[in-house]
């Protein structure tokens, strides 16, 4: 018998008979032996339907009451999970963040997980229920209650099969696990059976919507076995979907890439004929950094008579923002010779643990987007990435480039034997 932690997501949650199919499947789980916590999130779009509430009746709503209301999402799916077992026969209790407890500090809207109460979850599980926990919310020191920033129910997936030492901590989403390429673009893209907890934090932080990278974080913060799985499957289907884990597990050489990651949300910022001096991209920085405007890539050019130009990447939706306090903040202060942007940008990246022992990668990612004429605008890496900013028209043809050249198609288990 083993203690597994599901999470599913809101597609998983969508409509009362997703949410039967759900408790089929947990049913399922429970008649093999198995103790079940199951972190639900809110049924799909509600959450944006109740932040739009808010915003009716105040255009600039307080962050704590957002958080009591955005927190009734999972309130409501964890009731509705439990009456579903209940219906099956199957003893269901639900929890609340704040019933567990789940204590985060007190950043409403974006709260961390501090610390998780588990003996009254675990003492249910013993008497034979599955606990029902919502997901994405918990309360602070002082009894409020907080959420943790979209995407948050995964975290508390990974959080309570952390607390609980569990097995496996199970995702379930609309896609049936972790792949080479993002499948729309890539039509032979492969699905990959396992995943480094490395490639899968980088593939995250570079635009993979598969898992939400904090979650990611955590597992391996924590060492929790995490694997990606669908809900859209049949009830009695044995897949695996993929598992992410550590490369020591793994007892057969990783692929050099395990994949090709892309983000479509960035936007580029050049500052033109900064004064070449030290502290330079602090002031430039720094100001950007006050408004709490996160910053990616960043390159500065050669000098040239004292004066060089300096680039770095935005989010998109961050775009204009900086470009304002760069224009009345910053230019005159440093004397800077002008503002440029572009926020139809694209960052296309090459993901792999291989890369640490395999010389001439990166050149041959830059050898096969040239052949193809996509211009490489800013370049980043990493032991294990490779990361490019092209046009965003390049975008999709950039992926599917790079997934042939480094044969993604393939399956490497399939070549050895061959071999």
């Amino acid at each position: 018998m083993s203690l597994i932690v599901q999470k599913y997501g809101g597609t998983s949650m969508g409509s009362p008979e997703r949410i039967r199919e759900v408790a089929r499947r947990i049913q399922r789980f429970v008649r093999e032996g198995h103790q079940l916590v199951v972190v639900p999130s809110a049924m799909s779009g509600e959450t944006n339907r109740l932040l739009a509430l808010a915003k009716e009746l105040n255009p600039d709503p307080g962050p704590r009451e957002l958080d009591v209301i955005a927190a009734t999402g999972e309130q409501v799916s964890i009731g509705l999970l439990s009456l579903a077992l209940q219906a099956l026969g199957v003893k269901a209790k639900s929890y609340t963040g704040w019933q567990v407890p789940i204590v985060t500090d007190d950043a409403f809207t974006k709260a961390r997980i501090l610390s998780i109460e588990e003996k009254h979850v675990r003492a249910d599980l013993a008497a034979g229920n599955v606990a029902i926990v919502a997901g994405f919310q918990g309360i602070d020191a002082r009894g409020n209650i907080t959420t943790l920033g979209r995407g948050g129910s995964d975290t508390t997936g990974v959080a309570m099969a952390a607390a609980l030492k569990a097995d496996e901590c199970q995702i379930y989403t609309d896609v049936d696990g972790v792949y080479t390429a993002d499948p729309r673009i890539v039509p032979d893209a492969r699905r990959l059976a396992t995943i480094t907890f490395e490639e899968m934090l980088e593939a995250a932080s570079l635009g993979s919507k598969v898992l939400q990278i904090r979650s990611v974080e955590f597992a391996g913060k924590y060492k929790v076995k995490l694997r990606v799985l669908s809900s859209f499957t049949d009830v009695s289907s044995t897949d695996m979907g993929t598992l992410i884990t550590f490369e020591e597990d793994e007892s057969m050489e990783q692929a050099i890439i395990s994949n090709v990651a892309h983000n479509r949300d960035e936007a580029k910022i050049t500052v033109l004929g900064v004064p070449d001096r030290p502290g330079i991209a602090f002031s430039i920085l720094g100001p950007v950094a006050d408004a709490n405007i996160d910053v990616d890539m960043i390159i500065q050019n050669a000098s040239t008579e004292g004066l060089t130009d300096f680039s770095f990447t935005v989010h998109r939706n961050e775009f204009k923002r900086a470009m304002d306090i760069l224009q009345n903040q910053v230019k005159g202060a440093i004397g800077a010779k002008g503002i440029v942007g572009d926020d139809r940008i694209a960052k296309v990246s090459i993901v792999g643990i291989g890369m640490r022992t395999h010389a001439g990668i990166a050149s041959k990612m830059f050898g096969a987007l040239a052949k193809e004429g996509i211009n490489i605008q800013m370049i980043s890496t990493s032991e294990i990435k490779t990361s490019v900013v092209v046009d965003e028209k390049y975008m999709e043809l950039a992926v599917r480039v790079l997934h042939k050249t480094f044969e993604l198609e393939k399956d490497p288990t399939e070549e050895r034997m061959k071999a």
